[in-house]
């Protein structure tokens, strides 16, 4: 009895192992191969992307979404080869996913919105830019922060959700700027004359561009003040220096004599006799 038992367990033991056997091997070597190809795939669709001058950052992520897609299929074709059906572990997963999903809402946008930031390139790395109400120079774009150097040495990470979704305002996107200065001279002076100083002032700065030409134009008359503008253009990284520049011209003008500050007005009124009514009057 002993002996047959014996021989039933080991006819088992081999049928078992002729039929599974082939879906093992087989499932395996799906794997393997698979895995081989995924990532050959998927550095091969990253450097595609290199070649087409796509942002490094942004290669690196769709290497690796490209990549777990792929393990993705895999894993299914390698259950479907051992005869195991994979729509309860999709279904398993896709429930695991929507939960992930509904916890990491945030970071899922943050990371949404770093890619599009990434593909339509707002702005980029050594920019000056108002973003997510903050101002300052980018110093990198990762795909959950934007790295901004605020103007006293400070360092803030946006999210990039938030500059996403406000307003942003790119202060070297085209490599000029405008500089408008506001000076106010005295209503009695000679306005055509002042304009024709300041305009000087404009044309004697080297850092001001001919082109678009700078202009002096009268920006408002209130009191005793005629207020002027000065326009000019300069490169993006003049804007600081210009300004000091031409405020400078303008004081030495005025202690030239040549502009005149406005005067101060005040108004007296002087009441003469006695003063009826208060403490103590008759």
């Amino acid at each position: 009895m002993h002996e047959l038992s014996t021989r039933l367990a080991s006819v088992d033991l081999s049928a078992i192992v002729a039929s599974v056997g082939p879906r093992l091997l087989g499932a395996l070597l799906i794997l393997l191969i698979g895995a081989w190809l995924a990532a050959r795939l998927a550095n091969f669709s990253q450097r595609a992307l290199r070649r087409a001058k796509v942002d490094d950052t942004l290669g690196g992520f769709l290497r690796n979404l490209i990549y777990g897609v792929l393990i993705a299929v895999l894993v299914a074709m390698v259950l479907a080869a051992l005869g195991v059906s994979p729509a309860p572990m999709v279904a398993a997963l896709g429930t695991a996913g929507l939960a992930i999903g509904l916890a990491l809402q945030g970071s899922l946008s943050n990371l949404a919105w770093g890619v599009l930031l990434i593909m339509f390139r707002p702005f980029r790395v050594g920019d000056y830019v108002t973003a997510g109400g903050i101002d300052g120079t980018v110093q990198s774009i990762d795909l959950m922060y934007t790295q901004v150097l605020l103007p006293d040495g400070r360092e803030a990470a946006v999210p990039n959700a938030k500059v996403g979704s406000d307003a942003i305002l790119n202060f070297n996107r085209r490599g000029t700027r405008r500089v408008d200065l506001k000076i106010g001279v005295g209503w009695r002076d000679d306005l055509t004359q002042a304009m024709a100083t300041l305009q000087q002032v404009l044309a004697d700065e080297p850092l001001v561009l001919t082109e678009p030409a700078p202009g002096v134009w009268v920006d408002g008359i209130a009191g005793q003040t005629v207020t002027l503008v000065l326009r000019g253009w300069v490169k993006s990284p003049d804007v600081w220096a210009t300004q000091t520049a031409l405020l400078r011209a303008v004081k030495q003008r005025i202690d030239a004599g040549e502009l005149s500050l406005p005067a101060t007005a005040h108004e007296v009124s002087v009441v003469q006799g006695a003063v009826k009514g208060g403490a103590g009057a008759p």
